[in-house]
């Protein structure tokens, strides 16, 4: 069976050559899959790929033997799946990996705002260590709202649970028993959004949680709320969130995602944007957003913990494995 495996390296690619060289062809490439030549791979029987290849019905429409798509990730929306499922292409990703390497991340991003450790450690880097506007506050007793109470979600409520915190969830999917066990609360977004002290994000990016957090639904959050969104960027509409900083409904910001988060890229990229206004002013808005010493920002890293790549390797071994 003939794979190509892309946006990988390091130890990474060794762990997966170990595991599939023996009976197979694996090419590995460190770009995304729309910056290699489909010549290279035309072959392939196998793909896989993480989420900043673009896998589009005509990549897929070049691949005449390709059988399975597989990512690395759990989202899929970087895929044409309707397309792939035309030509009788399965796609698989890995459901289930990174919940408490997820979980943990989003209580970094809470603690960064809540006791301000980037605020201060951006002070120091200019020689400030004043205490003035630093003051943070206790998470006991506050109220965190969970948007999404799947695995992810499951995994924040307890551990807010053991910080003493009031838990609300908003699931279209509930499950009543788990709540009385986890003693939290189902309710409405309406209300999750105008009664949390912080607000967490743990949905799938679908054409319906595109902008979850708009332009209108922002303004009814509690004031002086801080917002964690470790899903995926498009869930929050950019400028209904730069909106809600300026007018100080929202404290603070904790993005590991960020609409149109491609688009932040080394400044050789940014030439190849030139002609596509559109793109350069989201650039432009992702940039302020970055800067703003209310909002604590990673690179998209929430699952990015030694051990939660390895299970998506192993996963992703399962999946090519099953063909």
């Amino acid at each position: 069976m003939k794979i190509a495996i892309f946006e990988i390296s390091g130890w990474e690619q060794e762990y997966l050559a170990k595991a599939l060289d023996e009976e197979n062809q694996v090419q590995f490439f460190d770009d995304q899959i729309q910056d290699v030549d489909p010549k290279l791979y035309t072959d392939s029987d196998v793909i896989s790929v993480f989420i900043y290849s673009k896998v589009t019905a005509e990549i897929i429409s070049s691949l005449p033997n390709l059988k399975l798509i597989s990512t690395r990730s759990t989202g899929f929306d970087h895929i044409d799946s309707e397309y792939a499922k035309s030509k009788n292409i399965q796609v698989l990703n890995v459901p289930f990996y990174g919940e408490n390497t997820v979980a943990e991340h989003t209580f970094a991003l809470i603690l960064s705002l809540s006791r301000n450790v980037h605020k201060s450690y951006a002070r120091s880097l200019r020689n400030d260590y004043t205490i003035d506007g630093l003051m943070g506050f206790d998470l006991k007793g506050k109220t965190i709202g969970i948007i999404g109470g799947g695995h992810i979600g499951q995994h924040v409520i307890r551990i807010a649970k053991g910080f003493g915190m009031e838990v609300l969830v908003y699931d279209l999917n509930q499950d009543n028993f788990l709540s009385e066990v986890l003693d939290y609360k189902y309710t409405t977004l309406d209300e999750l959004l105008s009664t949390s002290d912080i607000i967490s994000l743990h949905v799938p990016y679908n054409k319906h949680t595109h902008h979850l957090i708009n332009s209108e639904n922002i303004k009814i959050i509690k004031p002086g709320a801080i917002l964690i969104n470790t899903a995926r960027g498009g869930v929050v509409d950019l400028d209904a969130l730069l909106y809600a900083l300026d007018h100080k409904i929202l404290a603070g910001a904790g993005l590991d995602v960020v609409e149109g988060e491609e688009l932040i890229q080394e400044e050789k990229e940014l030439l190849t944007n030139q002609k596509n206004p559109e793109k350069i002013a989201q650039l432009i808005k992702d940039h302020i957003l970055i800067k703003n010493d209310n909002v604590v920002f990673t690179p998209h890293i929430a699952f990015y913990s030694r051990e939660a790549l390895q299970r998506i390797l192993d996963t992703t071994i399962e999946n090519i494995n099953s063909i």
